[in-house]
């Protein structure tokens, strides 16, 4: 029987070192769990309408938005998009 990374069910058949201390809450390695994190969030995501957008921005203005993000109570995320429709708008 081949052991499967994502197998919940029978991982206790391959379970051969016992170590002290608090027990794993998830049977899975670190990079497997963050990987179906991943994947689960752009799976709502995708169920609530959204598109991922990725560029890259210097430091400073990195900083200047997180920092304005922070003085709205915003995400990041969110003091962007509220930019860019702004901007938009204004185009119309």
């Amino acid at each position: 029987m081949a052991k499967s990374e994502t197998d919940r069910t029978t991982i206790d058949l391959f379970e051969n070192e016992k170590r002290p201390g608090r027990p794993k809450t998830n049977p899975l390695p670190r990079e497997v769990q963050l990987k179906v994190n991943k994947r689960n969030q752009i799976k709502r995501d995708r169920a609530r309408g959204l598109k991922r957008v990725e560029f890259k921005v210097s430091s400073e203005l990195y900083q200047a938005l997180s920092d304005m993000a922070d003085e709205q109570n915003l995400s990041r995320s969110a003091l962007i998009e509220t930019i860019l429709q702004e901007k938009l708008a204004n185009n119309r």
